[in-house]
C-alpha cells in the first residue's frame, strides 16, 4: 500500500473527507490523523494515530532485539571457546544469561524509543507546531482513483507527499478486529 499525507488546518473538513473515503470504499484503518490536538480529534471521532506509534517504540524496541541476539550470541560463543560449558552446570547458566540479554536489550530499546518521536513522523513536526492536521491514507493500487476524486472534492487538503503504507494484511486484521468489536455487545 502507498500512504498519502495531506494537511489542513480544519478538522471538520477531515471527519468530511474520512466520511467520503468510507463511501469510497476505503476502510477505516486505511485512515489516520496525526496531530497534537488529542481532544479536538476525539471530539470529531477521527482515527487518530495511536500515542505508541507517535513515539519511536517499535523501531527502537526491534533494534534492541537485535542488539541483544548479538549479546546473546556472544554470551553463548564465549561459554563454549572458554569451555565453561563443560562444568557440572553446562549449558544452564550460559542459556539463562543469554535470555537477560535478550530480554534486557529489548526492554531498553523499547524505553529508549517511547522518549523519542517516530522517526516517519519527523517530518511533519514544523506543521504540527503551527497548529495544522495530517491526514495519512493507505491506499492500494485498485483505491488510486478513488482516493483522486476523494481529494478533488476537498481543495482545502495540501498534498504533502507519499510514502510506504501499513501492509495490506494489516489492515485487514484491524478491520476485522473492529467489526468484531461491533458485533459484542
Amino acid at each position: 500500500m502507498i500512504r498519502h499525507y495531506f494537511s489542513t488546518t480544519n478538522l471538520k473538513e477531515l471527519k468530511d473527507v474520512e466520511s467520503d473515503l468510507i463511501e469510497h470504499g476505503f476502510s477505516l484503518p486505511q485512515v489516520h490523523v496525526l496531530t497534537e490536538d488529542d481532544a479536538a480529534v476525539q471530539r470529531y471521532q477521527l482515527n487518530e494515530v495511536e500515542s505508541v506509534l507517535k513515539k519511536d517504540v517499535v523501531h527502537s524496541t526491534e533494534i534492541g532485539a537485535l542488539v541483544g541476539a548479538i549479546g546473546a550470541l556472544l554470551v553463548l560463543t564465549a561459554a563454549y571457546l572458554m569451555g565453561w560449558n563443560e562444568s557440572a552446570a553446562g549449558w544452564l547458566p550460559f542459556v539463562f544469561l543469554a535470555i537477560v540479554v535478550l530480554g534486557f536489550c529489548t526492554w531498553e530499546g523499547g524505553f529508549i524509543g517511547i522518549q523519542i518521536p517516530n522517526k516517519r513522523f519527523e517530518r511533519f513536526k514544523g506543521l504540527l507546531r503551527q497548529g495544522k492536521h495530517i491526514l495519512m491514507i493507505d491506499a492500494n493500487e485498485q483505491q488510486q482513483s478513488a482516493l483522486q476524486d476523494v481529494v478533488t472534492m476537498h481543495p482545502a487538503l495540501v498534498t504533502e507527499g507519499v510514502g510506504d503504507g501499513s501492509s495490506q494484511w494489516f489492515v485487514k486484521s484491524q478491520k476485522g478486529y473492529q467489526d468484531f468489536m461491533k458485533m459484542m455487545p
